[in-house]
């Protein structure tokens, strides 16, 4: 698990590797996944995050959900868009929901378990003016615990100020000090409120007339102090009384809380009884009728399959060729090479000149200018470029390569490309191929079928591969060999409903450049470098994400030239220099 990164600020940058749900073939895949300014974005590593992210959710109205068993797990909808995402332990989980939650109350939004504060809405003055045990009870009825428990620490300070009332009315009683009008004023100021008094019944703290000390009429005055002790007295009980209704509500909410959960757990544990009954039937079933060889799971502008899901599959299907390539290389042999001397006519004669001039008009023009050819990857001496095209939501990017190998002619990297001998030693891609027609020693008609990627669809090319060499006019110049592959129509080979049928028109140009050797010195493989550029003109013919295609060309074009390049070096290293 890389490591973490957060801070106190909402909008900081919290990244770190999950487990995202990807599909039910791949299952869960490690992405690097950031959250920064209410936005979560994914990657497939931390590595291609100059690539771009496959995704992203705005926070602002999304659902987050811890998941009810999987400790791990939580899910983020927007919509109909869901992440299912795993973490390595449970407390990595909490904190990035709580970083979720975070970033989506600053938002202004915010999880469905958030809660609000409220002040108590009891006030001071609705207790000291006569609060009475009905009104109590019945304040507030549908608050919750939280507003109840408000309520009862403003009932806590009014108690505490009324026994500072009340100590002090005894104090000065206890003193004798009975006119202190300084002290009264300052007793009325601290206690903060107004009391008035009550109606005058001559009622008296002691019902006796033996001494003007013991006596002190409570309704006809404030007292001793100015404090109106009957009042105070009402106040006191009422606030007490409030007090325990309060709290006799809590316990109520606490005990219906208590129930409400048993019964929610209850219902929890028999849902899981039943999923866990219908588990295995149901994975024995999706076994025997897999869901994925439903055709509405295949290509088309109606996939059910979203893009992220396609590029997965196709991903992991061209690293499973990778690597099947990678064991059949030490099972490769040498074959003999043959060389065709000449071009006979045929009836595709005019149509192959045409392509080649086309090809080298067009395709020797340099990349910049008014071309706007787009460098889509660089490494080394290997160059790929690539303009975007799309014609009725298919994508037909044309793409343009750079190559320089030295210790190889433009002769035999051309052989190596056109012979059918040599096909299945560098093409990883065909599942099988077969000559149609040979209209000469240096022409053929191929037909071949290309290993399916799922889910997209299998497809297949018919086409005309033609080798040629090209005289210079210019003695400065070099010679050219050029070989064009492109899309042609037979009889014999018509579009099938198995196979989608794609139109190609590809040519390898090359041409060698010889460093005169020193003294008298044959020419080695050392003193010569091939330039190469090869084109490609491809019409998948039919859909699929255009995101997917263009990630595809970036990273299979320049595998392919390098292996083919290695290729022609290793079946040359030994043999004399054919130029």
């Amino acid at each position: 698990m890389s490591d973490q990164s957060s801070d106190e600020d909402p909008e900081s940058e919290l990244a770190g590797t999950l487990s995202k749900w990807t599909n039910y073939i791949h299952g869960w895949q490690d992405r690097w996944v950031v959250l920064k300014n209410s936005t979560l974005s994914y990657y497939k590593s931390e590595r291609e995050r100059e690539y771009g992210c496959r995704g992203s959710l705005c926070l602002s109205k999304a659902v987050i959900k811890p998941h009810k068993f999987d400790e791990c797990r939580f899910d983020i909808s927007v919509n109909d868009n869901t992440w299912y995402l795993r973490a390595e332990d449970p407390e990595l989980r909490n904190q990035w929901i709580d970083t979720i939650e975070l970033h989506m109350a600053e938002s202004g939004y915010g999880s469905e378990t958030s809660l609000r504060h409220h002040g108590s809405m009891l006030s001071l003055a609705s207790a000291t003016s006569g609060l009475s045990t009905t009104s109590t009870s019945s304040f507030k009825k549908g608050n919750g615990l939280k507003e109840k428990l408000a309520e009862m620490e403003t009932f806590r300070d009014i108690l505490c100020r009324q026994l500072d009332t009340l100590q002090l009315y005894f104090d000065n009683c206890a003193s004798g000090d009975h006119g202190d009008e300084f002290f009264r004023d300052k007793v009325i100021k601290d206690d903060g409120e107004e009391f008035s008094s009550l109606p005058p019944d001559e009622d008296y703290l002691l019902n006796n007339n033996s001494s003007k000390d013991k006596l002190f009429p409570l309704s006809s005055s404030r007292g001793p102090i100015g404090i109106d002790f009957r009042g105070e007295a009402i106040t006191f009980k009422a606030t007490t009384e409030g007090m325990l209704s309060t709290m006799s509500h809590c316990i109520d909410i606490m005990v219906n809380r208590e129930e409400t959960w048993q019964k929610r757990l209850d219902k929890e544990m028999e849902l899981r009884r039943k999923v866990e009954e219908l588990y295995k039937p149901a994975i024995t079933e999706l076994k025997k009728n897999s869901h994925y060889s439903d055709p509405d799971y295949q290509e088309g502008p109606n996939s059910l399959i979203n893009e992220e899901e396609f590029f997965d599959a196709v991903e992991a299907a061209l690293d499973k060729q990778d690597k099947i390539e990678e064991q059949s290389e030490k099972c490769r042999t040498a074959r003999p090479v043959t060389i065709g001397s000449s071009l006979n006519a045929h009836k595709f004669t005019n149509k192959v000149e045409e392509i080649i001039h086309s090809h080298m008009t067009h395709s020797l023009q340099d990349v910049g200018g008014d071309a706007n050819w787009q460098l889509l990857t660089e490494e080394g001496e290997l160059k790929v470029y690539r303009r975007e095209v799309e014609e009725n939501g298919v994508v037909l990017d044309p793409l343009k390569a750079t190559h320089a190998v030295k210790g190889v002619t433009g002769h035999e990297v051309c052989h190596y490309f056109w012979d059918t001998a040599y096909r299945h030693d560098w093409e990883t891609t065909v599942e099988n191929f077969s000559v149609v027609e040979t209209l000469s020693d240096k022409a053929v008609i191929i037909y071949q079928t290309h290993k399916r990627v799922w889910p997209a669809s299998q497809r297949d090319i018919l086409y005309l591969s033609v080798i040629h060499k090209i005289i210079s006019t210019n003695e400065n110049e070099p010679d050219t060999w050029i070989v064009c592959n492109f899309s042609v129509d037979h009889d014999r080979y018509p579009p099938t409903s198995r196979c989608i049928r794609a139109k190609i028109n590809v040519a390898m140009i090359c041409q060698t450049q010889v460093s005169p050797p020193e003294g008298n010195r044959e020419i080695s493989r050392d003193d010569i470098i091939c330039k190469i550029t090869y084109v490609a003109n491809v019409n998948p013919g039919g859909w699929a994400p255009a995101s997917v295609l263009r990630a595809v060309a970036k990273r299979e074009y320049p595998k392919f030239l390098k292996r083919f390049t290695a290729y022609v070096q290793d079946k040359t290293s030994d043999k004399s220099i054919l130029l």
